[in-house]
């Protein structure tokens, strides 16, 4: 496993690929407290500065636990590709009406009705540490680099992991 650091531009662009691929995300808040409260989230967006937006409910726990302490972490994972990212960062919750009609689409109505919908937020996320393990290659060039170290026990590099200062 190689490991690859990266800032700025590439940071980005590396955390902006894996968590559009990704899509779903474990939302990590209240992280002083044990049990951390864990959450599933969609999300919708990775906006051009790299904050990371999500539609949640206004009277939610993680939107009380942003409310008492912004830190959050983000737990993005895709075993079937071997893309994994963690991201640190810090939420707020957002109300703007332009926000939401931007974020909102058809899906969101199983939870929601509609962007107009009173207990309907926004949940901004400002990056600012990530962690990422992805392959190198397809997962199927991947797969066939472990089968060749299998056969020859040579080890192959087959995937990358670093840190991604945002």
């Amino acid at each position: 496993m190689s490991i690859e650091n990266l800032t700025s531009k590439e940071a980005l662009e590396k955390m902006t690929n894996l968590v559009n691929d990704i899509k779903f995300a474990m939302l990590l808040s209240d992280l002083k407290s044990q049990p951390i409260s864990a959450v599933p989230m969609t999300t919708k967006k990775v906006d051009e500065r790299g904050d990371i937006w999500f539609l949640s409910g206004l009277n939610s726990d993680h939107n009380a636990n942003i409310l008492k302490s912004p830190e959050v972490q983000l737990l993005y994972s895709d075993p079937s590709d071997m893309e994994f990212i963690s991201i640190y960062g810090r939420a707020t919750v957002v109300t703007e009406k332009n926000i939401l009609e931007d974020l909102y689409d058809k899906k969101d109505d199983a939870w929601f009705t509609g962007s107009d919908d009173p207990n309907l937020t926004a949940i901004k996320i400002v990056p600012e540490e990530a962690y990422y393990w992805d392959t190198k290659d397809s997962k199927y060039i991947s797969l066939f680099k472990m089968g060749i170290a299998a056969v020859t026990g040579d080890k192959q590099d087959t995937s990358e992991k670093g840190r991604l200062d945002l």
